[in-house]
């Protein structure tokens, strides 16, 4: 799966991303569901790579984990690809 652009979000965060960022914030889907509005079955299946999600979703949850103090790495040069939690 390819990232994509949008004009908010320089690109789109992965499905791998997705679980380490949930991961980060010791988050279940169930709580992400809850955090983005965003439904669990299209949680699952897009972590699992079952269903590409629509752009609208996987926009609602990387801006649910930003707030939340998750950085994502895009730049595979620069480490590769991957999340962070913000300090501070």
């Amino acid at each position: 799966m390819n990232t994509v652009m949008d004009d908010q979000h320089e690109s789109l965060m992965l499905p791998n991303q997705c679980r380490a960022a949930r991961g980060l914030l010791k988050w279940t889907q169930p709580r992400l569901a809850q955090e983005s509005g965003v439904g669990l079955s299209t949680i699952n299946r897009y972590e699992n790579e079952t269903r590409p999600p629509r752009k609208t979703a996987v926009i609602r949850l990387q801006s649910t984990f930003e707030r939340a103090g998750v950085r994502f790495l895009f730049n595979e040069t620069a480490g590769g690809i991957g999340v962070r939690k913000r300090m501070g």
